[in-house]
């Protein structure tokens, strides 16, 4: 049997429309060869959702599943602003996010279609709710926080815009609220925030900062000494803007994200994740 790899599966799925873990087993089926596997599909019934498959999902919904120290965001596109604030729309995704939750192993958009939702999987469930709605619908992003403690949420404008922030936490409990208004800050924030702090930022990113602010400095014609005075000066504006815990919170920029923790309780930020809906997952 031919070897079918996530390249052929995903080039597969973006010709047809169909759902990835279908476009696998035709793939499987057809023994690698494309165009049998596109027939298989056709022969399947799918040609409802590969008739819809060319157009483009930038509407949609954010939606997150929290249990403690687990949490999952996933973002559901759809082609429409009007499908997407439908209720049964809005049921979909948080029922999606709930049991992608629930099964505990989606790490990304494959595993996750392959995961289990009710008597079928989340690939099956999407297009099954394609031919009710009758717009193309698609999983686009699946993200996950575990952390020995808690993680908080804030979802904006419906769906828009969604926010989970990982607290490690002796006493999750005590920081549940400081848990929300950090993810309420990231929400907010501008810039939004690249890293945690600055051990969490790509080398590359700071490398090509120091680079600019080195070449800015130099236009003025100042001594080498005095040069990297200005460089490491802006570069602590840059951390600032771009690092979590150094940012001004939002609920009182007197006091930084960090600051404001410690005044929260024993607890320190793990991670964070920020989708926006239609944003370039990359």
């Amino acid at each position: 049997m031919a070897e079918i790899s996530a390249k052929d599966v995903k080039a597969l799925r973006d010709q047809t429309g169909a759902g990835m873990m279908d476009c696998k087993t035709a793939l499987k089926d057809g023994e690698g060869d494309v165009e049998r596997a596109m027939d298989l599909l056709r022969e399947r019934g799918l040609s409802k959702a590969v008739k819809r498959a060319g157009r483009a999902t930038s509407e949609g919904a954010v939606a997150v599943s929290i249990d403690g120290g687990f949490g999952v965001m996933i973002e559901l596109g759809c082609e429409t602003d009007f499908v997407a604030k439908n209720d049964q729309f809005q049921k979909l995704v948080q029922g999606i996010a709930d049991a992608l939750r629930a099964s505990g192993d989606a790490i990304d958009v494959e595993s996750a279609l392959a995961a289990k939702i009710e008597s079928e999987t989340v690939d099956e469930y999407i297009k099954a709710a394609v031919g009710r709605v009758g717009e193309n619908i698609q999983l686009k992003r699946v993200g996950s926080i575990r952390v020995d403690g808690i993680v908080g949420s804030y979802i904006h404008g419906g769906g828009k815009l969604g926010v989970m922030v990982g607290l490690t936490s002796a006493s999750p409990e005590a920081v549940a609220g400081a848990a929300k208004d950090l993810a309420m800050h990231v929400a907010a924030a501008d810039p939004t925030p690249m890293a945690v702090n600055q051990d969490g930022l790509d080398p590359s990113v700071v490398e090509k900062e120091r680079t600019i602010l080195r070449n800015q400095a130099l236009e003025s014609g100042k001594p080498e000494n005095i040069v990297e005075n200005m460089v490491n000066g802006r570069l602590k504006k840059f951390f600032a803007e771009s690092c979590l815990v150094e940012q001004a919170f939002v609920k009182n920029p007197d006091q930084s994200v960090g600051e404001f923790l410690a005044s929260a309780g024993e607890a320190s930020v793990s991670e964070f994740l920020r989708f926006k809906l239609g944003e370039d997952a990359e």
